[in-house]
């Protein structure tokens, strides 16, 4: 009886509790601010450039061919040599054709002489004509005569000139100055008319540079090259901070169409000869110029299942997000068509643990040795090139 009368004090204790207590609201906690880094919005003129990957190839280049059967008697460069216009590269067997033009230039002194002869027969018939011992016929006969000397002669002297060029063809000359590469033939080797190789020569400076660009840029690419000199940077991957200028001069005809490109050449000075026809290269060159366009870090720039946003602090610094309508980006920069307004703040470190409307702490920067403070855009007239975004 008494177990039963403490059970009952303890049930009535706990039902004056809940009627106290229990219907009271839960306190509310409030989550800590999230710590972000930030950076401002701000306006700058951006180029706009485009980067492709191209080869370089020899402003000149040529394979030399024999121009004559004939027999290698030396070969006179060493391979990579630099050559001048009119160096003796190659000299064939020349005695053949020696014997040629001795045997025509005889052919023509003999003609010469028999032309000769023609004249003054021509003359004392026209004489004897004049007396009455000759007919007309016979004068005509020896002008006829006279004029076949004079046109065997003219054969001759053509004879001559083909065994002089024949004769100059045995030495093989370098037709520009550049560099010669390898051997292709050695002394004793018989060559054929336009049919073995020698070498290559290839002029290198200056150089040439091809790349394509997507036919979507020809219009604004015209008219950058018609606007004036259209100035491209070449770099070669891996080495470094090496970069050379150079100019595009020329925009081809057509359009490939099985990959929707154009053909473009630029041509570099190229006078240290760091480029040698065949590399691959990174190529840039300004197109156009975006004035007064909205820049923010490209740190800021999130991707979500509707496309791109931003996390934009509020003033009463709280987190938003904020769908953009990104243009193009490089060297940490992106350009933003629409969505962000100078002066505004957006995110770019710390992302991962906002959800819209929670509340910010922004960060202390670290100092950098140039001063300029991380998640912050340059200054004014500092900012790097942009590279268009494919739409």
């Amino acid at each position: 009886m008494k177990k039963l009368f403490l059970l009952l004090v303890v049930i009535a204790a706990g039902a004056a509790y809940w009627f106290k207590y229990g219907k009271e609201e839960p306190v509310k906690r409030v989550p800590p601010p999230v710590p972000v880094a930030v950076a401002q919005v701000a306006t700058r003129d951006m180029p706009v450039m485009l980067e492709v990957v191209g080869r370089t190839e020899a402003y000149e280049t040529v394979t030399l061919k024999s121009r004559l059967d004939g027999q290698v008697e030396a070969v006179l460069f060493t391979e990579g040599q630099h050559v001048q216009a009119g160096d003796v590269l190659v000299r064939l067997d020349a005695g053949d054709f020696k014997a040629r033009l001795q045997q025509a230039e005889a052919n023509l002194a003999r003609d010469q002489a028999q032309l000769a002869k023609a004249h003054i027969d021509v003359e004392r018939y026209q004489a004897l004509k004049t007396r009455g011992f000759v007919s007309e016929e016979k004068v005509s006969d020896m002008r006829t005569s006279e004029a076949a000397i004079e046109a065997t002669l003219r054969a001759d002297k053509a004879a001559v000139e083909l065994a002089r060029l024949q004769l100059g063809y045995t030495n093989i000359r370098a037709p520009f100055s550049g560099i010669v590469g390898a051997k292709l033939v050695f002394p004793g080797a018989g060559l054929k008319f336009n049919d073995t190789s020698l070498a290559v020569v290839n002029r290198i400076r200056p150089l040439y540079v091809t790349f394509t660009a997507p036919e979507k840029h020809l219009t604004r690419l015209k008219a950058a090259m018609k606007a004036g000199a259209m100035k491209v940077t070449v770099s070669v991957p891996g080495e470094g901070q090496a970069r050379f200028e150079g100019e595009a001069k020329f925009i081809d005809n057509a359009v490939d169409a099985a990959t929707g490109t154009i053909q473009i050449k630029a041509v570099l000075a190229n006078q240290e000869e760091k480029l040698t026809p065949g590399q691959f290269v990174k190529v840039s060159l300004v197109m156009d110029r975006v004035n007064n366009a909205l820049v923010v870090p490209t740190e800021a720039v999130q991707q979500g299942p509707e496309g791109n946003f931003v996390y934009v602090v509020k003033s009463d610094g709280k987190a938003e997000t904020r769908k953009i309508v990104l243009s193009f980006t490089r060297e940490g920069l992106a350009v933003i068509d629409k969505g962000l307004q100078e002066g505004e703040t957006v995110v770019t470190d710390g992302q991962l643990r906002l959800t819209p409307g929670v509340k910010v702490q922004v960060k202390e920067p670290k100092a950098k040795a140039s001063g300029n403070e991380p998640g912050k855009a340059p200054e004014s007239g500092k900012a790097p090139a942009a590279v268009p975004t494919p739409r």
